[in-house]
């Protein structure tokens, strides 16, 4: 069991806690998921048929070529390469291409083999070694970009998909699982393509993970070659089989996930019924908690005036957040789940955000009183939702007569007459002390049986401790 230690109690404080569920963007297969289906005896496109709905397999005619980006940068040095353009060369020799006057140089150690003004294509007997990158199958183009080079690998693409498998999931996982990731991978790599520049995809998570004849492993290769030239389809033609790690038990919409989006058949939110069993370390997450000015400085100008909390207005069919509202002092700001994910750093945008402040409150009227003024909150101004008349104090099951002291705050996502735990620190152990309920706009206040150091419990969240004196 992990022992915490307690924090130091202050005069007032507030927290934000992030809850969630997930890994990724959400929307096709569930990697995890898929492993957690191999495992309990499902085949491949059994795997496939489920995570992409109303879709069926099919094969490609001939092998295709893919092109890579796998370099970007000042130059390209090749190893391996018997034929450069038109040039015969050693296989045995490095050469460099590099930017030349208003083309591109070849040069063997200082000096100039060959200049060309449009692209280089090197052709070898088999792999061509980029120094520091590794070997690549097929051939190697280099294109000039700004002032340095692209380097492309044109590939196969039952070749490309053995250096993306490995990549994108562990080869020591379900052969079935590797086999879905090599048809997943294949479907992806024909119907997505980044278009332009001389090449299609990126060979990292802009597109998929590729790592040429390094990424490549018996396993993973076998996976390959028994599923050869498969692809995903839908009315007879291959459709983009997005994938991702971790979907906490149940997938999304595309358009959910990637708003503006046009919804797609295929691309449907479904459960994902053995995902947990997979051991996903994202199947359900808990980020550190915010206090509301640290979590203010990471929403920067989307907050109006000082944070009072977030609010999900429209979640997907996972439910990830689709859009939300930060709740500030001067007004509501709507964003986007995707915001969200990008300002706190979240794993997935299936995320709860709960909120829970507290502040010492004065006196409470004695019994025969009719009320007295309003305590003050941290900052300055009256104590939110206690108003002039502390007459409707929740005693929360605490003996009127004994109540001396009280407790202000609140509590988000807000909803009228959730119950709220008030706790006394005694002995080192929490004990609840009141069970009071949230009025509107989340606030809450609560009596209490005398000085000490106490917190609001909310749901699975316990707040930061307070001392009232």
């Amino acid at each position: 069991m992990l022992m915490l230690a307690a924090p130091a109690a202050a005069p007032g404080a507030s927290r934000i806690y992030l809850d969630g569920r997930g890994f990724g963007h959400g929307i096709g297969m569930s990697q995890y998921g898929a492993r957690g289906m191999a495992d309990h005896g499902w085949a491949y496109d059994r795997i496939l048929g489920h995570y992409f709905t109303g879709t069926g397999m099919g094969t490609l005619e001939g092998d295709r070529p893919v092109r890579v980006l796998v370099s970007s940068g000042g130059s390209a040095a090749l190893s391996g390469a018997a034929r450069i353009n038109d040039l015969e060369t050693d296989p045995g020799t490095t050469y460099t291409i590099a930017r030349g006057g208003s083309g591109l140089a070849i040069r063997r150690g200082d000096r100039t083999v060959g200049t060309v003004s449009g692209f280089v294509r090197a052709e070898g007997p088999g792999a061509i070694t980029v120094a520091g990158l590794g070997a690549y199958r097929g051939a190697i183009e280099v294109r000039g970009a700004g002032g340095g080079v692209n380097v492309i690998n044109a590939v196969g693409l039952d070749d490309y998909v053995r250096g993306v498998i490995a990549g994108e999931m562990p080869a020591s996982w379900h052969p079935e699982a590797l086999k879905a990731q090599a048809v997943a991978a294949r479907s992806y790599a024909v119907t997505a393509s980044k278009a332009g520049d001389g090449f299609e995809q990126y060979a990292d998570t802009r597109s998929q993970v590729y790592n040429g004849v390094r990424g490549e492993t018996a396993r993973t290769d076998r996976a390959v070659q028994e599923t050869k030239g498969q692809v995903v389809t839908r009315d007879g033609a291959p459709v983009t089989t997005y994938f991702f790690s971790t979907s906490g038990g149940y997938t999304e919409n595309v358009e959910f996930s990637f708003i503006g989006s046009e919804p797609r058949p295929w691309l449907k939110g479904v459960d994902d019924p053995f995902e947990k069993d997979a051991g996903s370390p994202r199947h359900t997450w808990r980020l550190p908690s915010l206090s509301l000015p640290r979590a203010q400085a990471k929403l920067g100008g989307l907050v109006k005036g000082r944070l009072r909390g977030i609010e999900v207005t429209k979640r997907g069919a996972s439910p990830r957040v689709v859009y939300a509202q930060i709740i500030g002092t001067r007004g509501r700001t709507r964003v986007k789940g995707s915001d969200l994910k990008s300002r706190f750093g979240l794993p997935d945008t299936w995320v709860s955000f709960t909120g829970i402040s507290a502040t010492p409150g004065p006196r409470p009227p004695a019994p025969d009183e009719p009320g007295t003024t309003a305590p003050e909150a941290p900052g300055g101004g009256a104590a939110p939702g206690v108003g002039a008349a502390l007459a409707t104090v929740d005693y929360g099951g605490v003996a009127r007569r004994s109540v001396t002291r009280t407790l202000v705050g609140e509590a988000h996502p807000a909803t009228e007459g959730l119950p709220i735990l008030v706790q006394r620190r005694t002995r080192g152990a929490w004990e609840t002390v009141a069970r009071v309920r949230l009025r509107r706009g989340g606030r809450y206040i609560a009596g209490l049986p005398g000085p000490g150091t106490y917190r609001a419990r909310f749901r699975r969240h316990a707040g930061p401790p307070v001392r009232v004196r």
